[in-house]
């Protein structure tokens, strides 16, 4: 009775502070900024996302024909929005645990927020679905203390990267030699079909390790396969990118990334891989279908 108290009182909260009736999408509401929205479960708790926070969110972005393009579990600053109607206001609407569905400009959301141009399947005037449930909400003391536990098991590769991949290199068993870009590529099991094309959609299972054994990234663990359209920018980091591109569907390889071809001189968005660091990836195709 209480959950169900609750989230009657914060459906009224969010139509009555954020938007009315949507006019195009029924059962939806709609923001001032024109993002049609419907909450359709209610978390535990009552925090809400603060700006500088880190959140986590398994999102996924569809058609407004409800065909399916990407889904998958991200972690990043939250921020505020850029521009009016930005996707980047969807997470302002949620409390920890809830799940919603949005309907955002597909126009805004590839030429501003990911700088690209529009997938041919979409047209320039419609509207996009995006699924999101909050998973997460860090603040940046907690966020930097993760990252600190994360850094005391491996080392600052620095300069120091290529004798480290040298050294690791010669104590595996097996004999092979790297890809023009870099990329050691070690199949494990044999797929069928044809590789990976661009425009196909392909659902990925993958775990990334650093060189000591540790696990900074896992799809199995989350007990949630990666799903994408292949080729798409800013997708994957370009290891996976190349790697991906060289496999087929049920085949499972072992990749050895270079930081270039990894997260650089950066490090990785969330801090959890340090600048200039090699990194070990597990792949899986579980599927791919085929793009037009």
């Amino acid at each position: 009775m209480k959950i169900r108290t609750l989230l009657a009182l914060s459906i009224l909260f969010l139509v009555s502070s954020c938007g009315n009736e949507s006019k195009l999408f029924p059962g939806y509401s709609v923001t001032q900024s024109g993002i049609h929205y419907k909450l359709f479960l209610l978390g535990e708790g009552e925090q809400k996302p603060e700006i500088s926070n880190f959140i986590t969110v398994s999102i996924a972005y569809r058609t407004i024909g409800d065909s399916l393009f990407f889904s998958g579990v991200r972690k990043f600053q939250f921020t505020e929005p850029q521009f009016t109607g930005s996707v980047d206001e969807v997470f302002s609407i949620l409390e920890l645990g809830d799940s919603a569905a949005f309907y955002i400009s597909a126009d805004l959301f590839f030429n501003k927020t990911l700088e690209t141009t529009l997938p041919r399947f979409i047209d320039s005037a419609s509207f996009m679905r995006v699924d999101v449930k909050l998973l997460e909400i860090q603040s940046e003391k907690q966020h930097q203390q993760e990252k600190e536990a994360f850094l005391n098991w491996i080392e600052d590769f620095g300069d120091y990267e290529k004798v480290i991949l040298k050294q690791y290199l010669e104590g595996q068993p097996l004999d092979f030699e790297p890809t023009g870009s870099g990329l050691y590529y070690i199949p494990v099991q044999h797929g069928t079909g044809n590789v990976v094309q661009a425009g196909d959609t392909v659902v990925v299972h993958y775990e990334g390790r650093f060189f000591n054994g540790k696990f900074f990234d896992s799809t199995r663990k989350r007990n949630e396969a990666f799903q994408f359209v292949y080729g798409q920018k800013w997708q994957v980091i370009p290891g996976l990118e190349e790697a991906i591109g060289l496999m087929r569907k049920e085949e499972r390889s072992i990749f050895i990334v270079p930081s270039h071809l990894a997260f650089g001189e950066g490090g990785s968005s969330t801090g959890i891989v340090p600048a200039f660091t090699s990194v070990v990836f597990e792949v899986e195709i579980v599927d791919v279908k085929r793009g037009k």
